[in-house]
């Protein structure tokens, strides 16, 4: 589907015509650098493979994807501390458990199988503390479908809930690290000697934290972090699980670091029923990154890209999401090519995205159904439309699979099912050959008809780039597929700069209100996927036929004289003094953690400033907004 420029609806264009019209957009450009390639996490490893190396035969590392927005801040904290930007436990170790922490994630709604692990782990005895400004039902009790027991009486599960105020794990984490350097017998000192860098500067800091400060970081009392730390010393084999709501914050980065002290410290990686535990929530935003998707690759995957194709891809760094917006908005890109995913919903400070979706030239997108990206676009404007994964798959060679990695590291086979809903449609393979095909013509070095035919070519040539990846067709072929290699997890080595785990030291931050406002976290609802939204209830939070609501402490509502039900503008308040509002809020009295506020995305992006983004990894401050509550004119 094309818009032409000066158009004002799409209409039907062939696919030589669409590959065309790229063509010509990218042959125009300056430079390979005004282009930007997105892609989303539902992208498999070979489609994935196939776009970066597209846009690196192209000429530029412009290659922003979705985790960019969620879990660039585990990455990297955890790419210095421990060596690798992933998590190092697998499912079995949830199950081993002594305790398991999680921390800033909601399982019931972003996550729900993993509720059915935390049943299991607790069934074997494993205690769980929930770190959260909200008390979630999920983790209080769930309830498993595929039991009758399950249905009918539920499992309780949280052993502790820490209802912290948003933004206070640093301080948390920091004084559970002091309470331990405190206790006799409670550090891993073998560990720390054999294992570890940095130890001692990190136990200064550790030992200079304050009850003080870390009880007004926290919201918490005393009484209920000297409950969490008997919990943690009482714990052979301890992990923690985290997700948005440590990684969208401006302390993401030493926040996750000081997780992995508290695990360092008491010898808590490499050992069964231990570890760091990032949840992701597509279904390959973990494998998308291993193919290479990055706007920030390592020489060694460079080196083995060239060696392989024999083109020397580019070393610059090139855009991520928040970057790649910029560029867009000042005119330095040109054409927007996503694969997958809804950018403009997703993507912080809506006004600003969308005007600069409107700079581009052309705005390309890879979708198996429409959403608002589509009808924000460049001068030009294409909707390529793609076989989703349910979807059998014929090319040249016969029936073709892909694969994915989740979040632990296990890579598996994706094999779709149902006939196409039209035969036309091309897979996301496909695309990504025609298009190099089209674009890179003849001087390309990489067979793309090849590629195309036939999955297990792509295949083949993961296996000799990417390490873990050996014989991948074989071993993709059994039954559960196969783990890849993780040296911390696997064998306690540590392929950091020091060759050690990594202590940090870092100042602990923590957001201050101004007087009268809240601080305010985006979320989503139960019948919620990302940004796909399947109803307008939120039934773990009981909130029914509507979105547009903001949760607040009932204190704090009274204290702002703002009565369940009436309506509310939120603004959100950010140095550059730009107004940002979202109006007609509905004031819901919900048990959140005091000063602290919560509405659903992507409804409140409009309120994230694009600039307003977590140290080193800039990935958008979605979690931690100031806003003031006005009455509203919809009152």
């Amino acid at each position: 589907m094309y818009v032409p420029e000066g158009g004002t609806h799409y209409e039907p264009v062939s696919w030589e015509r669409a590959f065309d019209i790229i063509a010509e957009e990218i042959a125009a450009l300056g430079s390979p650098d005004e282009a930007i390639f997105y892609t989303s996490g539902r992208t498999s490893n070979e489609a994935a493979f196939l776009y970066q190396l597209f846009a690196r035969e192209l000429g530029t590392n412009n290659l922003p994807d979705c985790s960019n927005m969620c879990h660039e801040s585990s990455g990297s904290a955890l790419s210095e501390t421990i060596g690798i930007g992933k998590g190092s436990v697998l499912l079995d170790d949830l199950y081993q458990a002594d305790l398991i922490i999680v921390a800033g994630q909601n399982p019931g709604t972003n996550h729900p199988r993993m509720l059915s692990a935390l049943e299991k782990a607790k069934a074997n005895g494993a205690k769980i503390i929930s770190v959260n400004p909200l008390p979630e039902a999920g983790l209080e009790r769930f309830k498993n479908p595929q039991t009758p027991q399950g249905m009918v009486k539920g499992a309780a599960l949280t052993d502790l809930f820490l209802q912290i105020r948003i933004g206070g794990d640093q301080a948390l984490f920091r004084l559970l690290n002091k309470l331990i350097l405190q206790t006799d017998g409670a550090v891993d000192e073998a560990f720390v000697r054999e294992h570890t860098h940095g130890y001692e500067e990190f136990a200064e800091a550790a030992r200079a934290a304050d009850w003080d400060e870390t009880l007004t970081a926290t919201g918490l009392s005393q009484q209920e972090i000297e409950e969490a730390l008997a919990m943690v010393l009482a714990s052979e084999r301890t992990i923690v699980c985290w997700a948005m709501g440590l990684t969208q914050h401006k302390h993401s980065v030493p926040t996750i670091r000081e997780v992995v002290n508290f695990l360092l410290l008491r010898g808590n990686i490499g050992r069964p029923g231990a570890g760091v535990c990032p949840v992701r929530g597509h279904s390959n935003v973990q494998g998308d990154r291993t193919m290479g998707i990055f706007e920030r690759p390592v020489p060694a995957f460079l080196d083995a890209l060239e060696k392989e194709f024999g083109f020397a891809p580019p070393r610059e760094h090139g855009f991520d999401v928040v970057r790649a917006i910029r560029a867009l908005r000042d005119g330095e890109a040109k054409v927007f090519f996503a694969m997958g995913g809804n950018f403009v919903s997703a993507s912080p400070d809506t006004e600003v995205t969308e005007a600069a979706m409107r700079r581009a030239r052309l705005t390309v997108h890879v979708s198996t159904k429409l959403n608002r990206s589509h009808v924000v676009t460049g001068a030009r404007a294409l909707i390529l439309p793609t076989l989703g994964r349910t979807e059998r798959d014929l090319q040249g060679s016969g029936e073709q699979f892909v694969t994915v990695e989740d979040s632990m590291g296990m890579v598996h086979a994706s094999r779709g099912r149902l006939e196409p809903a039209s035969g036309r449609l091309l897979s996301e393979p496909a695309i990504v050959c025609r298009l190099a095909r089209r674009v890179l013509g003849e001087k390309s070095r990489v067979p793309w008809e090849e590629f195309e035919k036939d999955y297990a070519t792509i295949r083949d040539r993961i296996a000799r780039v990417i390490p873990g990846f050996e014989d991948f067709n074989a071993r993709v072929a059994r039954p559960g597929g196969f783990t890849l290699p993780h040296a911390p997890r696997d064998e306690r080595r540590f392929p950091t700069a020091t060759g050690k785990a990594n202590f940090t030291a870092a100042p602990v931050e923590y957001p201050e209100l101004p007087e009268g406002r809240l601080l305010l976290q985006t979320l989503r609802s139960h019948d919620q996927y990302n940004t796909t939204i399947y109803g307008l209830d939120d039934r773990y939070r009981g909130i029914r036929n509507g979105r547009r609501v903001v949760l607040v402490n009932p204190e704090d509502a009274d204290r702002l004289r703002l009565a369940d039900g009436s309506y509310v503008d939120l603004v959100s308040e950010w140095k550059d003094g730009v107004e940002r509002r979202a109006p007609g809020f509905r004031v819901v009295h919900y048990p959140t953690a005091r000063g602290c506020a919560a509405a659903y995305y992507p409804e409140t992006n409009v309120l994230v400033p694009l600039d307003a983004t977590a140290d080193t990894s800039n990935t958008p401050a979605s979690k931690s907004v100031v806003v003031r509550l006005e009455q509203s004119a919809t009152d």
